[in-house]
């Protein structure tokens, strides 16, 4: 039981987390949409910073729970299961969970560069770059459910 509620934690922190992957990139293309209007800039860049910070508490708290979830065992193992047992697919999903952390990182400091004055990339160019974390998701998606070695 305390291993679903470990889980169901994680898997929530997770899902608040890519909802601030999947948004700050959005508030980046209305950056770039907003032009010369620097009060709409100046709201969007507040929103922009809010979520960033949001995001980092999400992704730390969902950090937490999945150590638990992975390495729990060697702490609590009558509470926990080992449920990697010596299989590689948690390998690649977190290489690709660092990816995805990188991301957002990247779109962060673009946030700070806007408010600092520097040009974003086009609006077409952050479209573009919004897609990118759906991609990864599913393939974290598909290891976790999968476990395919």
């Amino acid at each position: 039981m305390t291993y679903l509620w470990i889980k169901s934690f994680h898997l929530l922190f997770v899902i608040a987390w890519m909802a601030t992957v999947f948004y700050l990139p959005r508030i980046l293309v209305n950056v770039a949409e907003a032009g010369g209007d620097a009060a709409v800039r100046a709201r969007l860049q507040l929103m922009g910073r809010r979520l960033y910070k949001f995001g980092h508490n999400m992704f730390g708290i969902a950090f937490a729970f999945g150590l638990v979830l992975w390495q729990g065992w060697r702490v609590w193992p009558a509470a926990l299961p080992n449920v990697t047992a010596g299989m590689h697919w948690i390998d690649a999903k977190l290489g690709l969970v660092a990816v995805l952390l990188a991301y957002f990182i990247a779109c962060g400091r673009l946030l700070k560069g806007s408010e600092q004055g520097r040009t974003l990339p086009s609006s077409r160019a952050l479209r573009w770059l919004n897609e990118l974390p759906v991609l990864v998701l599913l393939a974290v998606i598909f290891l976790v459910l999968a476990k395919p070695f």
